[in-house]
């Protein structure tokens, strides 16, 4: 059952990790990850994170200011790391920072961000109102 509006969960209810390998079935002609696979990553990271906001359907309505930084090499960790910034009547805005690491190294750095516009629906696919952001 979704949450009331006025039911605003914390901040940091939204959070979500992802982890996962570049394996070669996911890289281009130059060994890295395709554009298009770190996108999706990207937005079903920002999926989980609104739908953790506001426990209700969500699709995308919009990727903005995506910035990839740096290649991903095949054979790399990625991480993902989303959370809910801003909301809307209906809306949610989404961070997502994609994380790269050398398999054997510990250093890390940032590959990969964007912004994603998610909008929650009622049973009949329309917009709906999404509960308030309460920092903590």
């Amino acid at each position: 059952m979704p949450l009331s509006v006025s039911a605003a969960p914390p901040a940091e209810t939204s959070i979500t990790r992802m982890t996962q390998v570049v394996f070669p079935g996911t890289t281009n002609h130059h060994g890295t990850l395709f554009g298009g696979e770190v996108l999706s990553m990207m937005d079903s990271a920002a999926f989980i994170a609104a739908t953790r906001h506001c426990r209700m359907k969500v699709v995308t309505r919009l990727m903005e200011t995506t910035e990839f930084a740096r290649p991903i090499p095949a054979g790399s960790i990625v991480e993902l790391l989303a959370w809910v910034t801003a909301v809307g009547r209906t809306s949610m805005r989404v961070r997502v920072e994609v994380f790269t690491e050398d398999m054997y190294l510990p250093a890390r750095s940032l590959a990969c961000s964007g912004e994603f516009v998610l909008v929650a629906l009622d049973a009949q696919g329309q917009p709906t109102l999404v509960p308030p952001l309460r920092e903590r």
